[in-house]
């Protein structure tokens, strides 16, 4: 299992029309084959600069590399998120068991 997280600032202030498109158009990832257990997550920490999170679950490597290549991914990289992201932090997780 490879759990996909993206945590984001927006170009764009909080509340703002801009922040609704980005963020409907991001819940669409939901839809791409192979996405399981999708979250839209709202910063809360003042921690850091971040404002939001995108987190998802793929069964494997190759379903999540397929989902990375597929059209719907790679048009809302090009049409949303180049254009209203300011910065972010991209982490892929496996389950990692610690021997006792």
């Amino acid at each position: 299992m490879i759990r996909h997280s993206v945590i984001f600032k927006l170009k764009y202030p909080p509340d703002s029309a801009e922040e609704q498109t980005f963020l409907r158009a991001a819940k669409e990832l939901d839809n791409i084959p192979g996405v399981q257990h999708f979250e839209c997550l709202r910063q809360t920490s003042k921690k850091n600069k971040f404002e939001f999170g995108l987190s998802m679950e793929f069964a494997s490597q190759e379903i999540y590399d397929a989902y990375s290549n597929s059209q719907d991914h790679l048009q809302f990289i090009e049409k949303y998120w180049v254009n209203y992201v300011e910065d972010f932090l991209e982490i892929d997780y496996e389950l990692y068991r610690v021997g006792l």
